[in-house]
């Protein structure tokens, strides 16, 4: 996968741009980014921010290393299939999406 295929895997699933990086936000504090995919010329790596507020590097891989799950198109070779943390973090970023699109709906005219 490469960088666009995986901006647009990461946007499809809950995450979001910030400062130019898909990132994944605290469910309760959807403005401060706690994981984020940074692109590098020829990897991409996965970092996570520690309470001090300190990125720090969890995984990386080549680009071409990277390929997506045949059944639930998560990116191997992240280490997102080795915790499970990242899925529910995913999944509560893109239900909170959802439903503020939801509510963004109703609330107009």
């Amino acid at each position: 996968m490469d960088k666009d295929e995986l901006t647009a895997w990461a946007l499809a699933n809950g995450w979001q741009l910030m400062a130019g990086a898909p990132c994944l936000t605290k469910p309760s504090s959807p403005k401060e980014a706690i994981v984020r995919m940074v692109f590098k010329a020829t990897v991409v790596n996965l970092e996570v921010k520690k309470p001090a507020g300190k990125w720090e590097k969890v995984s990386g891989e080549g680009y071409a290393r990277i390929q997506p799950d045949p059944d639930t198109g998560i990116p191997h070779g992240l280490g997102f299939e080795k915790i499970p943390s990242f899925s529910m973090l995913m999944q509560e970023n893109k239900d909170r999406q959802v439903f503020a699109r939801m509510t963004g709906a109703t609330k107009r005219p």
